[in-house]
């Protein structure tokens, strides 16, 4: 999924909300929140989700793992690869444009 200077940014609006240890993200659609396409993050994810901006690279977001989280650089890096497989298989985000000449 990318390499590890690429960036990733959300696609269309969202809202997300904390529930006891989840994070739920519902997709709005059309001015409206589609209920069947309701996500639910657990710590780990919604952290991933929160660093998703469009110009936060990959490399950033798996520091960021590894900084919060006890976790080596390898198992971050496949997991934050592996999550944000998941969610541009979704439609959720998408590889932001490159910045530059």
């Amino acid at each position: 999924m990318g390499s590890a200077t690429n960036t990733f940014a959300k696609v269309g609006d969202f809202v997300t909300r904390a529930v006891a240890d989840e994070t739920i993200v519902v997709p709005i659609r059309s001015s409206v929140g589609d209920l069947d396409s309701i996500y639910t993050f657990n710590e780990v994810g919604a952290a991933v989700w929160a660093l998703i901006d469009g110009s936060r690279t990959v490399d950033a977001i798996v520091a960021a793992v590894e900084g919060e989280f006890e976790v080596g650089h390898d198992e971050a890096t496949r997991d934050v690869l592996a999550f944000l497989a998941t969610l541009a298989e979704a439609g959720l985000i998408r590889e932001a444009p490159k910045e530059g000449p």
